[in-house]
C-alpha cells in the first residue's frame, strides 16, 4: 500500500561514533564531518529530535513531523544513558550525581537538576566502537546509568567531570518509552510512532 505523502515518517538510528546530528554542512569547518543522511536514504525534510554531540553514540529519534520534534525536546521526556566512566564511582559521586552538580554552562554556573544514577552490573555489551577506547590496564572503568529530563550542552560529560570520573564512552539508551535494545550501530528502523 502507497504512504501517503501526508503522513509522517519516524525512525529510530543507533547514531555511530564520530558523526553529526544533522543532515547539513553549516560551515565551512564542518565539511569534512560525517552527517546522518550517510546512514540511510531518509525522507528529505527528515530532522533529529535533539542532538548527540560527535563523540556521543546511541539512539537517536528522527522525524518528519517539526510540530512532534518540538513536542518532544520541550517535554520533560527522560533519556537514559549509559556511560563508561574512568575510575570506580565512590557512593558519595553517585549521590552527588543524583542529587545535582553544578556545570559550566554558557559561560555561567548551572547545578544540575535531580536524576536517577546507579552502577551498571554486568557491564552492557554494545557493539566495540570504531575509535578505541583505552582498557583496563591503564585503571579501572564502570558503567554508570544517569536518567535525565533536561539536556544541556554535553550536560552528561560535565556532569561526570564535576565528580572527579572522565567520561571515556556515552551511549543513549532510552528516550522515553523507545529503547535502543540490541540495535547494530549505524541501524535504522522505522518507527509507527515515537510517544
Amino acid at each position: 500500500m502507497e504512504h501517503s505523502h501526508l503522513a509522517h515518517q519516524h525512525f529510530k538510528l543507533f547514531k555511530p561514533y564520530g558523526y553529526l546530528s544533522q543532515f547539513v554542512n553549516n560551515g565551512q569547518k564542518q565539511a569534512s564531518k560525517k552527517l546522518l543522511g550517510a546512514l540511510h536514504s531518509f525522507p528529505e525534510d527528515t530532522m533529529a529530535i535533539g542532538r548527540l554531540d560527535e563523540k556521543s553514540e546511541g539512539l537517536l529519534l528522527l522525524t518528519t513531523d517539526g510540530k512532534l520534534s518540538n513536542h518532544i525536546c520541550s517535554s520533560n521526556i527522560e533519556k537514559e544513558y549509559y556511560v563508561l566512566v574512568d575510575g570506580i564511582p565512590s557512593i558519595t559521586a553517585i549521590t552527588q550525581l543524583q542529587e545535582g552538580v553544578a556545570i559550566g554552562f554558557e559561560g555561567k554556573k548551572y547545578q544540575t537538576k535531580p536524576c536517577t544514577v546507579f552502577e551498571v552490573v554486568p557491564p552492557p555489551m554494545f557493539p566495540e566502537r570504531s575509535k578505541k577506547i583505552r582498557d583496563d590496564r591503564h585503571g579501572p572503568t564502570r558503567w554508570l546509568s544517569i536518567t535525565l529530563q533536561e539536556g544541556k550542552f554535553r550536560q552528561v560529560r560535565k556532569m561526570t567531570a564535576a565528580v572527579g570520573l572522565p567520561t571515556l564512552r556515552l551511549v543513549r539508551v532510552r528516550v522515553g518509552t523507545i529503547h535502543l535494545n540490541d540495535m547494530d550501530v549505524g541501524e535504522v528502523q522505522e518507527m509507527e510512532q515515537l510517544v
